[in-house]
């Protein structure tokens, strides 16, 4: 008995220890990049859980490719049959909108809940580019917040030349929030506002997210763990601060959470919101801020969304306005 607690306390004592000489395995354990569920899926195929979806990949700088799906809408399935991905890339220009899919941590872009939505959007008649950063998926090199971000940004502007105008949407979910508004962010400063930003289950600032994780939550009593942790992240230089981006960004946001979400606490969402409603009034600005929350009981939790039937109308009169 006495041996089993000795055990205990030395693995409870060696983690904080580990996470301080070797700073990287807080970082992959963020991106959890190297669990690429679902097995067995061959990304270069996506018939094989998509259809009219085509796959392709862009060298986002060098030493970097990425893989990402565009799924069409709906109504152009029969006539995309045998068409070339050079095809698909024209379609991006019919005036349709185009949503770029910023997924979260783990797994890669065929995860199920991810194909549901992009199914979803796909029927509601939008294009929909699902993109597998850096490390992720098929596609190489290794994550870290400005490398994702810079492939998030390489795909708008690639869509962007190709669209011909049409609004282009940037979707991020759980960590894919942070990406998605640190795109923005960079879109803002080298030209104008992204066009529209949909943030599902949202956090306020990634360390913020660390720091309640039940594996670490053992942790909270032991002084200076905290620190730690942000000393951690500041030196893997992962921030993903949601909350200081919707200070400065001047585009429409819709934010989705489920009031039950059990790995990114819906407060954070309502945090967010209110972040961004009050930016806007202080600059005295008439751009769209808007938040939906889905009530507990529809067991919605953290990645099922798209299960709401109204989900197409949300975002149709959120991207119409």
């Amino acid at each position: 008995m006495q041996r089993a607690v000795w055990f205990l306390i030395t693995v409870y004592a060696s983690v904080p220890v580990l996470l301080y000489l070797f700073p990287w395995i807080l970082g992959y354990a963020i991106f959890s990049h190297l669990l690429r569920f679902p097995f067995f899926v061959d990304l270069s195929r996506p018939e094989a859980v998509l259809n009219h979806t085509c796959n392709f990949y862009l060298s986002t700088e060098a030493g970097v490719s990425v893989g990402v799906w565009h799924t069409l809408p709906a109504s152009q399935w029969e006539e995309a049959v045998g068409r070339s991905p050079e095809w698909y890339r024209e379609t991006l220009g019919d005036g349709r909108p185009v949503i770029i899919y910023l997924h979260g941590n783990l797994g890669t872009r065929a995860i199920n809940h991810r194909v549901e939505l992009v199914k979803i959007l796909s029927t509601a008649g939008y294009h929909v580019l699902s993109l597998d950063y850096r490390g992720f998926g098929d596609s190489t090199g290794e994550p870290s917040e400005d490398g994702l971000t810079r492939d998030a940004l390489y795909l708008y502007h690639w869509v962007k030349k190709r669209s011909r105008g049409s609004l282009v949407c940037l979707w991020g979910h759980s960590l894919g929030s942070g990406v998605a508004t640190n795109t923005a962010m960079r879109i803002q400063e080298q030209e104008s506002a992204a066009d529209a930003i949909i943030l599902e289950a949202p956090y306020t600032r990634i360390g913020e997210l660390v720091i309640i994780h039940p594996l670490l939550k053992i942790y909270k009593f032991l002084p200076g763990f905290e620190s730690l942790i942000w000393n951690i992240l500041e030196r893997n230089n992962i921030v993903f601060a949601n909350n200081e981006n919707l200070k400065a960004l001047t585009s429409p946001v819709l934010i989705l959470h489920s009031e039950d979400d059990s790995i990114v606490p819906y407060h954070m969402g309502l945090k967010l919101h209110q972040i961004s409603r009050e930016a806007q009034t202080q600059r005295n600005a008439d751009i769209r801020v808007e938040m939906v929350s889905y009530p507990a009981k529809l067991g919605f939790g953290h990645n099922n969304i798209y299960l709401d039937p109204n989900l197409p109308n949300v975002v149709r009169d959120f991207l119409q306005a």
